[in-house]
């Protein structure tokens, strides 16, 4: 940021709490808007799908419960989180959605009245938030579509579809991070959206180039590591191709730093937790990702390329290449420009080929200096973004 870029108040409807374990677009740009000195209220998730009985969705309720009564909480000096009381999956009911506005609309209010008169921007995640921000003087309404939310397992797609194309519609700047996102929300707005995909914090994960200590449990492992962080949706990786290789090369070793995420119990994971050459290490925490990364041979992603993950571009993928590891991929549609600096693969013969091929020759890691990488980091890109509103502005 530089000191004629002006200041404002961003009012940042999230699809994710703040203390979630896995950090992804929501966290980080808040942080780092709140560290350029712009005042953020991020308010977390509405709840997206419909909760079930069991022990965690009713943990995290009480949870809301206990917090939404207070104001919101201040984390650093100009960022602050609420969490709203909702009547959970209102979306369809107009009595509900009003109530659930007021109630958060008071709160952004009183929020607001406390802070100055720095131009307002809304920024979100999802189109359920009309009526909390109903009479307020807002400078623009950016909506960051990070994902196809409309296609994950559980959501009510006509519902989120109809309330999204309402946004777009009132939209003064979209940010997409993949080309069939890309596509879906330009057909609505034009020019008005700019693909930015997902980037990394290059300087955290660049510390897996340094010399330094391996954790135990993965020093442990002998022979060629092949790893992957994250969550371990089922909607997302492909589990028959990780089992058909795993079987196939049982002197390979799959690391998997992540745990499956809530409601989810997977027999594909369960199988392949009893063979000898997969490892699941559970969740560790984002500042000893670069530890574990350092550790291990071949960065992996065996995505899905159907579903939800046709509209994503994955987020750990330049954490992989600042971290300096190999990249082999299934052949997601946001990746078909990256040949050069990824391996895409196919099936079982073919990854298998893949792996054999770069364990026996292992390139290089692409410089850190190298636009490939460099451009794609959350301060530069979040310059692009902030320049996009105010070249909207004028």
């Amino acid at each position: 940021m530089t000191d004629s870029e002006p200041l404002y108040t961003f009012i940042m409807f999230s699809t994710a709490d703040w203390a979630a374990p896995y950090w992804t677009n929501k966290q980080h740009i808040a942080e780092r808007l709140a560290i350029r000195g712009h005042r953020v209220l991020y308010i977390e998730s509405p709840g997206i799908r419909p909760p079930k009985i069991n022990s965690r969705d009713l943990s995290r309720i009480f949870s809301r419960l206990k917090r939404a009564w207070f104001s919101p909480k201040k984390m650093r000096e100009t960022l602050w989180v609420h969490a709203p009381l909702t009547i959970p999956m209102g979306h369809k009911s107009r009595i509900v959605l009003a109530f659930n506005g007021w109630l958060l609309r008071s709160t952004i209010r009183k929020w607001l009245k406390r802070g100055g008169h720095k131009p307002t921007i809304i920024w979100t995640y999802h189109p359920y938030f009309d009526d909390a921000v109903r009479d307020i003087d807002m400078h623009s309404l950016v909506y960051h579509c990070v994902d196809d939310l409309a296609s994950i397992p559980g959501v009510d797609s006509a519902t989120f579809r109809k309330a999204e194309l309402n946004l777009l519609r009132h939209a003064d700047m979209v940010f997409t991070t993949s080309p069939r996102l890309q596509e879906h929300c330009a057909k609505i707005v034009g020019k008005r959206s700019v693909y930015e995909r997902n980037v990394a914090d290059l300087e955290h994960f660049s510390r897996a180039r340094q010399d330094g200590d391996i954790p135990p449990e993965l020093a442990a492992i002998e022979g060629v590591k092949l790893g992957y962080t994250g969550v371990l949706s089922e909607y997302k990786l492909d589990f028959p191709l990780i089992e058909q290789c795993a079987k196939s090369r049982p002197d390979w070793n799959w690391v998997f730093i992540g745990d499956e995420p809530e409601r989810q119990n997977s027999e594909a994971v369960a199988r392949l937790s009893a063979l000898p050459n997969v490892h699941f290490l559970g969740y560790r925490t984002y500042e000893r990702l670069p530890d574990y990364l350092r550790g291990i041979d071949i960065a992996v992603m065996p995505n899905l390329t159907s579903g939800y993950m046709s509209s994503v571009f994955p987020l750990k993928l330049y954490e992989y290449l600042a971290a300096g590891k190999p990249v082999i991929s299934t052949s997601i549609t946001a990746l078909a420009d990256m040949g050069d600096v990824i391996n895409q693969v196919d099936g079982t013969n073919s990854w298998m080929s893949a792996i054999e091929a770069t364990v026996e020759n292992r390139p290089p890691p692409i410089p850190l200096e190298d636009p490939r990488i460099a451009e794609h980091s959350w301060d530069k890109r979040l310059d692009r973004m902030l320049e996009s509103l105010t070249i909207a502005d004028r």
